[in-house]
Order: C-alpha cells, then sequence, then structure tokens
C-alpha cells in the first residue's frame, strides 16, 4: 500500500470525511509523479492540465461516464475550494475531492 500519510491532513482540510485506503489508491496511481514538484501540484489556470485530470483521472481511473461538461463542472468546484493553497494544488488532495465529488471512493479504496 502507497502511504498517504504526507497527505492527510491536506485532505482533511478539505474533504467532508477521510478514507485512508482511497488516499493510499490515489497516491499508489500517481506513483512517481509525486517525487517532481511539478507534477505533484494542478495548476486550475492550465487548460491543458485540466483536461488531462479530466481524460487520464476522472474518465481513467474513475471510469466515469458523465459528460464532459459535468467533469468540467466538479473539476471548477474543487479548484474554487482548493483556492486558499495558492496558484497550484495538491494533486493527491484534488483527485481525492474529485473521487469524493463522484461518490467513487469506497470503489477505489475497495
Amino acid at each position: 500500500m502507497a502511504d498517504a500519510s504526507a497527505y492527510a491532513d491536506n485532505i482533511k482540510k478539505y474533504a467532508k470525511g477521510y478514507n485512508q485506503k482511497a488516499a493510499e489508491k490515489i497516491v499508489g496511481h500517481l506513483g512517481i509523479a509525486l517525487r517532481n514538484r511539478d507534477s505533484s501540484l494542478v495548476s486550475c489556470s492550465d487548460e491543458g492540465e485540466l483536461q488531462r485530470v479530466r481524460e487520464k483521472f476522472c474518465r481513467g481511473k474513475l471510469g466515469l461516464a458523465v459528460s464532459n461538461g459535468d467533469i468540467d463542472a466538479a473539476i471548477g468546484k474543487i479548484c474554487e475550494k482548493l483556492k486558499p493553497e495558492g496558484g497550484n494544488k495538491s494533486r493527491v488532495t484534488f483527485y481525492y475531492l474529485l473521487a469524493e465529488h463522484f461518490k467513487k471512493l469506497d470503489e477505489l479504496a475497495g
């Protein structure tokens, strides 16, 4: 299991609860990307980045079959929620909140 303890406090600041197994799955999914500062963060002002979040995580990992508009609206809500974090947001927290929004945490943890 991947260690999600470094991200737990940040996730808990914004999430409704904390599902450690789901967080560990996200950390495991991101793997080596978390070693690089740039790839460990999400920039809400970068349209290409947000498209990758939609396609690689929301469609690929979460398997969402909803419209791009629904996913983009959720991404926008997460960007707004994480505004206090500044320009770049933790990718682990961002993905966790998306999974929470789409009620996929239990599925990830499974």
